[in-house]
């Protein structure tokens, strides 16, 4: 198995995607232990001299005036990560708890936090044994860190959490002495340094990330495919029509859709029809899926810092002799990107229902109502079509933007917040109804493909054809059609569909 060293400095989105999914461990640099051991000891030379810092001798939030005793820094610690776990709600899921663990761990070695280095260790046994932490979904107001979901995980570390392994739930000290190793013991400031931080909105905007650049790609082989399939025309994805708006995803798409269709002997075969334009959602794909595009774009902009970035809050600058109380635990960036995003996949969304709408309808496709041969007996994809319009409509109230509200808390201390877990989990909610929405347009696009045999599309859009053949069969006769939908997600999943565009094209764009 491929070994991922982290050292908090380069992590990649690409790598956040391989551990989630378990096809990668994960190990420690030397310099980050090293790192982590020379923070360590400034935290017990604070503690020595005895001056109240911020999070190592002090309260916490609203209580930060309240000095506190040697003797009971300890159990300060362990009183703070106890008193957090207050998350409520369906817990993450495994790949995204293995992708805010890797995070966490990764902006906690680079040393400015003064965590004790077991307690990132045992992060990683996590990791690497397969132990992933309960962490209710909901709770966090996406600043002063992650604070409720990241303490669950935190819980897990001393031997109190819940936890998932070998398929079963139980306690994380059992889990722990499975693996040979014991539960950490918080020191001065190593329960602030777990939590305080956005690992848990990094690791859902990473995981979107990925998941939406699939979107992009699939939504074109779509819309390519639908064209054909209603007897579109290419003439709207000219070049030079995009050189005199040149938005870079709008040129991308184009040339994919031109690259996709070229060879299709069904777009040969009506060159000269009485059609004159195609709806929007045909001749404007360039200039709708070009500007998806570039919400996409944006978030790997704004996420190419985050990862790597440390936001613990107090941070420890050892050089200067010095500790600084700041808020780069805010997620602000975090969550106006990811609800840009969300908007820019809900049009994916949004778009594809209308595409699906144009085959249904035969006054403009020329297709059988709803691809069925034998209308009225059958009813065809007609409602697999009105689910489509069900997810884009949901996508439209899941599009309001989190980002935009704040709530004070800790008594008005942090009275402005990001509300940044809330854009991911939204996030992820969009691009999962935008999955299901291609799937049923590519449901669609393969039946119409099929009335308009013996003609055949281009080697591209044929292969595809073919794939989803092997998995869902012509439709002659009503059937149960989630179970289609069903399998054409678990393809989409496997990315045989753009591996096989890819033996014919090359890379999409």
């Amino acid at each position: 198995m491929k070994d991922i060293i982290i050292t908090g400095q380069d992590i990649t989105i690409e790598q956040i995607n391989e551990v989630s999914l378990a096809q990668a461990s994960v190990s420690l640099s030397q310099d980050s232990l090293k790192a982590l051991l020379r923070s360590k000891k400034f935290v017990f030379d604070i503690v020595e001299k005895g001056e109240p810092v911020y999070g190592i001798n002090t309260g916490f939030g609203a209580l930060s005036d309240v000095h506190i005793k040697n003797e009971d820094l300890n159990t300060l610690q362990v009183n703070l990560i106890r008193s957090h776990c207050t998350g409520v709600g369906a817990p993450f899921d495994k790949e995204t708890t293995r992708a805010i663990m890797l995070l966490r761990a990764n902006c906690l070695v680079s040393g400015y936090s003064g965590v004790n280095p077991a307690a990132v260790e045992l992060l990683l046994d996590f990791l690497n044994h397969d132990i992933t932490p309960v962490v209710p979904s909901k709770g966090s107001v996406g600043a002063s860190g992650d604070l409720a979901p990241l303490s669950h995980i935190a819980l897990c570390l001393i031997g109190e959490g819940e936890v998932i392994f070998k398929g079963k739930n139980v306690r994380s000290d059992f889990a722990i002495n499975q693996i040979g190793k014991k539960p950490i013991e918080l020191g001065p400031k190593d329960g602030l340094a777990l939590i305080n931080g956005t690992a848990v909105m990094a690791a859902l905007g990473s995981l979107a990330i990925m998941r939406a650049e699939k979107i992009m790609k699939l939504a074109d082989i779509c819309a390519a495919m639908t064209c054909d399939g209603v007897r579109g025309t290419k003439s709207a994805y000219d070049p030079r029509i995009q050189q005199l708006k040149p938005h870079p995803g709008q040129i991308d798409v184009a040339e994919n859709l031109l690259s996709l269709l070229r060879g299709s002997n069904v777009m040969n075969s009506h060159k000269g029809c009485d059609k004159v334009q195609d709806p929007y959602s045909l001749r404007c794909v360039p200039q709708v899926h070009g500007a998806c595009r570039q919400t996409l774009r944006h978030i790997k902009e704004v996420f190419q810092y985050e990862l790597n970035a440390v936001t613990d809050n107090p941070l420890l600058f050892l050089e200067e002799d010095d500790v600084i109380s700041g808020g780069n635990f805010h997620g602000e960036a975090l969550a106006l990107s990811m609800d840009y995003l969300a908007m820019g996949v809900a049009e994916i969304c949004n778009i594809s229902e209308r595409r699906v709408e144009k085959m249904m309808n035969p006054t403009f496709s020329d297709l059988p109502a709803f691809l069925t041969g034998n209308s009225g007996l059958n009813s065809g994809l007609m409602i697999a079509h009105v689910t489509a319009a069900a997810l884009a409509s949901e996508n439209k109230y899941l599009c309001h933007p989190a980002s935009v509200d704040s709530i004070p808390t800790s008594t008005d201390k942090e009275d402005h917040v990001s509300m940044g877990v809330t854009s991911g989990r939204k996030l992820l909610e969009v691009i999962e109804n935008a999955m299901n929405c291609l799937a049923i347009e590519m449901l669609c696009a393969t039946q119409a493909l099929d009335f308009h045999r013996p003609l055949k599309s281009s080697a591209a859009l044929e292969s595809v054809h073919e794939i989803i053949r092997q998995h869902v069969p012509i439709i002659e006769d009503d059937r149960v059609f989630y179970k289609d939908i069903q399998n054409i997600i678990k393809i989409f999943e496997t990315d045989e569909i753009i591996e096989a565009v890819k033996s014919h094209l090359g890379e999409l764009k």
